[in-house]
């Protein structure tokens, strides 16, 4: 069994178009190649979405949480590409389905996504994820996503 992948920040902003304040995924750890793994996000208070989320009681969107889960998967599937430095393809959204939102997340809170390739067809992808904070579950979603030029 082979060792999981890990891609850092500067590699991830290599795989996906997204910058600041919209990046959401600050590590991905590939457990099996353009399948499954999990993106990490260190959830601080400088999150520009907590001045008005809420002030004095600063949660972090839903929304949010399910485009960290689809970021996530899409930086999974660029990251099995054989030219990840020269990859000119993006993720787009197109769905998504029976999204749940157990938990608040916090400043403070370490986001895990959790992804997992549940089909595939042409360059159509559907994912189901699960977003946890300390091994509980915060969120999860089905989406599906077309990679585009």
């Amino acid at each position: 069994m082979s060792e999981n992948k890990v891609y850092h920040i500067e590699e991830i902003m290599k795989m996906l178009p997204h910058r600041y304040p919209f990046l959401l995924v600050d590590r991905l750890v590939v457990e099996e190649p353009g399948v499954k793994g999990y993106g990490i996000k260190n959830v601080t208070m400088n999150e520009e979405f907590f001045q008005g989320h809420f002030p004095g009681n600063p949660v972090m969107p839903g929304v949010l949480q399910i485009e960290a889960m689809a970021q996530t998967a899409g930086a999974l599937v660029i990251s099995s590409f054989e030219n990840v430095e020269g990859n000119k393809k993006s993720v787009y959204f197109m769905s998504i389905d029976g999204v749940k939102f157990r938990k608040m997340v916090k400043p403070g809170d370490q986001l895990m996504m959790h992804v997992e390739k549940i089909k595939e067809r042409r360059n159509v992808f559907v994912f189901k994820g699960q977003s946890m904070v300390d091994g509980a579950v915060v969120s999860e979603a089905e989406f599906t996503a077309m990679i585009a030029d």
